[in-house]
């Protein structure tokens, strides 16, 4: 018997940015794919920099995001300021375009707290990024929930990726989302490899989008390498939820180019050559191929966009390097709400310890 489940899959573009089918309708805006394009290439030059950061020792462990720009951009251009992003630590390009600073994500990254204090308004009910695997789609359910017992118009965005769909709490949070009808999206970042176990021995489905079907609501797969494919999903999925006609999961299919994060080597288990292949695939070429054909990009226009993004971003870093270091003791102020006894006495005992090291440094 066939386990074979046909689903939606949607491309508009191919890996040198030819199209491949009619466009919808509101992808004849080229202001608004130059604007995609822009803030695809801010996330990687920003990316970049953040792994950089990591290996000279100035923040700790980070999640690049380089292959998966798209993904990110497409969401955060498409939420609305009431809706709430519940994220995953890969999750940087939606973060920016929710309205999360630069430096806030590398002050979360050096292991400061004020790094999930999101200034801007838009974000600042968005969860903090999440890394335990998949716990943030459930809590995303909870949101969405308290959203259609308010019968507010207001939707939950939550992400993960390819090895979290294997977790119960994914699958948990896609029974309660679809026995519930919630206005949740979840968003399947399908980057191939669950650190170093790929997709193809992580799961016996054919594919993860019709993991929705049993909770009994709608899935599809996209490109998640064509930017225009997963904006015109994620745009279709975020209308159906917030017009009371409940969840959606969107496989996007992509190719983590990169480390899993900055404390992995992929090289000890993905061969050069399988690189090299997603290396011809991957999205901000590809868009910018095709607005390159149509003569609304440039040479000049990239450097110059280039030389904008890399200013923005020194001086993200210089201002993460201005806030300073936070007291010891700070890693225990957001906790709790309110201080039990016990965690007081651990606090006393924490500026002990400090207090015991200066004394021992200056001796």
């Amino acid at each position: 018997m066939s386990s074979r489940i046909d689903l939606p899959f949607t491309r508009y573009l191919d890996p040198e940015g030819r199209l491949v089918g009619e466009l919808p309708d509101w992808a004849d805006d080229f202001n608004l794919l130059t604007q995609l394009y822009r803030r695809m290439v801010l996330t990687r030059l920003f990316d970049q920099k953040a792994v950089a950061l990591q290996r000279t020792g100035r923040i700790g462990t980070y999640a690049p995001t380089l292959g998966q720009e798209a993904i990110g951009v497409a969401i955060g251009s498409l939420m609305h300021s009431e809706d709430v992003l519940v994220p995953y630590y890969r999750d940087t390009a939606v973060q920016l375009m929710r309205g999360v600073r630069m430096e806030e994500i590398l002050l979360y990254w050096g292991g400061d707290e004020r790094g999930s204090a999101f200034v801007d308004p838009a974000a600042r009910e968005d969860f903090p990024i999440c890394v335990p695997i998949a716990t943030q789609s459930l809590h995303a359910c909870g949101v969405a929930s308290a959203f259609k017992i308010r019968g507010e118009h207001r939707v939950a965005v939550t992400t993960c990726g390819d090895g979290a769909t294997s977790k119960g709490d994914f699958l948990e949070a896609l029974n309660v989302a679809g026995a519930w009808q919630l206005p949740v999206v979840f968003v399947v970042n399908n980057n191939q490899w669950a650190i170093s176990v790929p997709r193809r021995i992580q799961c016996g489905a054919p594919t993860l989008a019709q993991k929705a079907i049993g909770a009994g609501f709608h899935g599809e797969q996209v490109d998640g390498n064509d930017v225009i494919a997963v904006y015109d999903r994620v745009k279709a999925a975020l209308e159906r939820a917030r017009h009371g006609k409940g969840p959606a999961l969107l496989e996007c299919i992509s190719y983590r180019l990169g480390d899993h994060t900055t404390a992995d080597d992929a090289t000890r288990y993905r061969s050069a050559d399988e690189v090299k292949q997603a290396w011809m695939e991957e999205p901000v070429k590809r868009l910018q191929g095709y607005l390159a054909s149509h003569q609304v990009w440039d040479e000049g226009r990239e450097q110059a966009l280039i030389a904008d993004c890399q200013r923005q971003v020194q001086a993200a870093v210089d201002n993460f390097e201005a806030a300073g270091i936070q007291p010891v003791e700070s890693v225990l102020d957001h906790v709790y709400a309110r201080w039990p006894a016990a965690l007081g006495e651990q606090r006393e005992m924490l500026l002990e310890r400090v207090a015991r090291r200066e004394v021992q440094g200056h001796e």
